[in-house]
């Protein structure tokens, strides 16, 4: 009874020590990770600060062409809407002339009429309204306004329609200004390149003036253009010592819209973003606009993130083994990476490249004077790309290190009433600043480190080798009470067993199959077997005497070793007359006379 107790025992001990150990290998390959918050102080390298001008009409090349675009876009409103713009009033005797401008472009600009259901307490409401309609064959609930695209042989057309005049009518606009923009030469002086005085009346940081070493310009083809400060190609980054309004960036910068495009830059002010040194300036993504007339304060906190890749997450450590390539002269990012995915697949699927986006060699930007259908091809790409059909947020893993900069925001009214005469006057005389509403043309940015405290996020494995090793251990010492030692003395004793157990079958197979005469197949095999072809361990001994003679009654001796009795084909000795005999033994000795 005693011992089947502990028989027992001793299996449901067995048992549940592999049970925990299962769990603790499911554990282990689940690879979970624990996040590790340190909080770090120490001098920190500003960041990299995008400022745009929100005014991309500076191309002296194409001025004409946007000039009658600028027209045809004009009389379209007219005719859609009985709007009146500058043009239309100076040219009203020429506006049946220039009923054909819109069909010197391709896609006109159209209103669809959508019958929306009868609504009594809608018609009602309209019949008593006591306010004056200026436009009565307009509904705006009863219209949509928008542009039809066709594929390349029209076999297939949609309209690409907005139930909001406005968007309808930048949307439209900006697609054609996109197309005269692809007609530029890539080496040609397409900017009329301004000095930095005059968008950025000041600029210091940490309280000394900056120079022209401190920023580079780039283009944006809709906010116009861009000055980075603190870039990737700055010899000497800026640091930050010390935190505060005062030992950041300041900026005061010119935001009058003289000669701003009305119908593509509809807001005033200018584009701020900020970002790494070696990451672009994504404006439409990351980017916030200055109001005139307002000094903007923009405090910053670090964060940094490092996450573990392989087994333990889905990031990469430099993009190389992302399957998209990077048209950006940038390190990677995931944003790199989905606008390089999108291009890649216009390129492919509509054969030029969106202008917004770097393009390979050998590529042309989008026209539709080259690909008529490319508008087509964009808009269904688009709707594709949102629902990601294209696989790109999926292709695009996270890199695993990350540093963000969360910003917050102060404002107030810049300059005062009591100090707004002598600032602009300083400004005219300066910047020669001079315009009508004054405090609409000019406006001032501060960009600073909150604080130099920056949080660190790094990521660690939950479970190491050296822990589940520990864990083995403890649960093996919880239900059995021994330790490394204990361990192997065990794995000695069952490896010992299992070798005692080969060599004992090895053994046993040896006797049963390859030793003679054991069992009625190795008497089979003797009986059939020659005397003359049995081994010399059966003849007799060289040295040994020949035997007597037997005598008559008398049993000979046994002079030759037999084999087992088992062999029943053995007889007794032959004597040594029958050596002469034909046909006798070979094991027979010679006799000596």
């Amino acid at each position: 009874m005693k011992t089947a107790f502990w028989a027992v025992l001793w299996l449901c001990t067995f048992g549940m020590m592999y049970w925990q150990f299962a769990l603790l290998f499911e554990e282990y390959f689940s690879y979970p990770v624990s996040l590790n918050i340190n909080l770090n102080s120490d001098k920190l390298v500003f960041p990299a600060v995008t400022v745009c001008t929100l005014n991309p009409y500076r191309y002296t090349e194409i001025k004409e062409d946007l000039e009658e675009l600028d027209r045809i876009t004009e009389q379209t409103l007219f005719d859609l809407y009985k709007y009146n713009s500058s043009y239309t009033r100076q040219a009203g005797g020429r506006r049946r002339s220039t009923r054909d401008l819109r069909g010197a472009l391709p896609h006109p600009l159209q209103r669809l009429r959508t019958p929306p259901p009868p609504n009594p307490a809608r018609s009602a409401r309209s019949a008593s309204s006591s306010v004056r309609d200026n436009n009565p064959q307009v509904d705006r609930k009863d219209w949509k306004i928008g542009f039809q695209l066709c594929n390349q042989n029209k076999s297939d057309c949609f309209y690409q329609t907005y139930s909001s005049g406005v968007d309808a009518v930048r949307e439209w606009y900006r697609f054609h200004y996109i197309n005269i923009l692809s007609r530029l030469p890539d080496t040609s002086p397409a900017l009329e390149e301004e000095a930095l005085g005059s968008f950025i009346f000041t600029c210091r940081f940490n309280q000394a003036p900056c120079n022209q070493a401190n920023y580079s310009q780039f283009h944006h083809p809709m906010y116009g253009n861009c000055y980075t400060f603190n870039n990737k190609n700055n010899s000497n980054l800026w640091m930050s010592s010390m935190p505060g309004v005062n030992n950041g960036l300041s900026l005061t910068l010119r935001t009058e819209q003289n000669d701003f495009i009305p119908l593509l830059s509809t807001v005033t002010g200018a584009r701020v973003m900020v970002h790494g040194q070696d990451e672009p300036a994504f404006m439409d993504d990351g980017g916030f606009n200055v109001r005139p007339g307002v000094e903007t304060s923009i405090s910053m906190r670090k964060e940094a993130l490092d996450s573990l890749g392989g087994n333990y997450g889905d990031c990469t450590e430099n993009g190389s083994d992302v399957p998209v390539k990077n048209l950006y002269p940038s390190k990677y990012t995931q944003q790199v990476c989905i606008h390089s995915c999108f291009q890649e697949n216009m390129i492919k699927k509509c054969g030029c490249a969106y202008i917004f986006y770097p393009k390979p060699k050998g590529v042309e930007f989008c026209d539709y004077l080259k690909q008529s259908s490319w508008g087509y091809c964009y808009y269904k790409l688009q709707a594709a790309f949102s629902l990601d059909s294209l696989g790109c947020f999926s292709k695009c893993r996270k890199p695993c290190s990350v540093t963000n900069y969360k910003l917050s925001a102060g404002y107030s009214r810049w300059p005062s009433v009591k100090s707004q005469d002598w600032i602009f006057e300083m400004l005219s005389l300066q910047n020669n600043y001079t315009i009508n509403n004054k405090r609409n043309g000019v406006a001032k940015l501060n960009i600073f480190f909150k604080e130099l405290n920056y949080k660190t996020n790094s990521e660690s494995p939950s479970v190491t080798m050296v822990s589940l090793l520990s864990n083995l251990g403890s649960q093996w010492s919880l239900w059995f009470g021994s330790s490394v030692l204990s361990v192997v003395e065990m794995a000695e004793l069952i490896f010992d067993l299992l070798v005692i157990t080969l060599i004992m079958l090895l053994h046993r197979f040896r006797s049963r199959y390859w030793s003679p005469g054991r069992g009625a197949r190795g008497a089979r095999e003797v009986a059939s077997t020659p005397a003359s072809s049995f081994p010399s361990r059966f003849c007799p001994h060289p040295t040994s005497p020949p035997p007597s003679l037997p005598q008559q009654g008398t049993t000979p001796p046994l002079a030759l070793t037999a084999p087992p009795p088992a062999y029943a084909t053995l007889g007794p000795s032959a004597s040594p007359l029958d050596s002469a005999v034909p046909g006798s033994s070979a094991c027979a000795p010679a006799m000596a006379l």
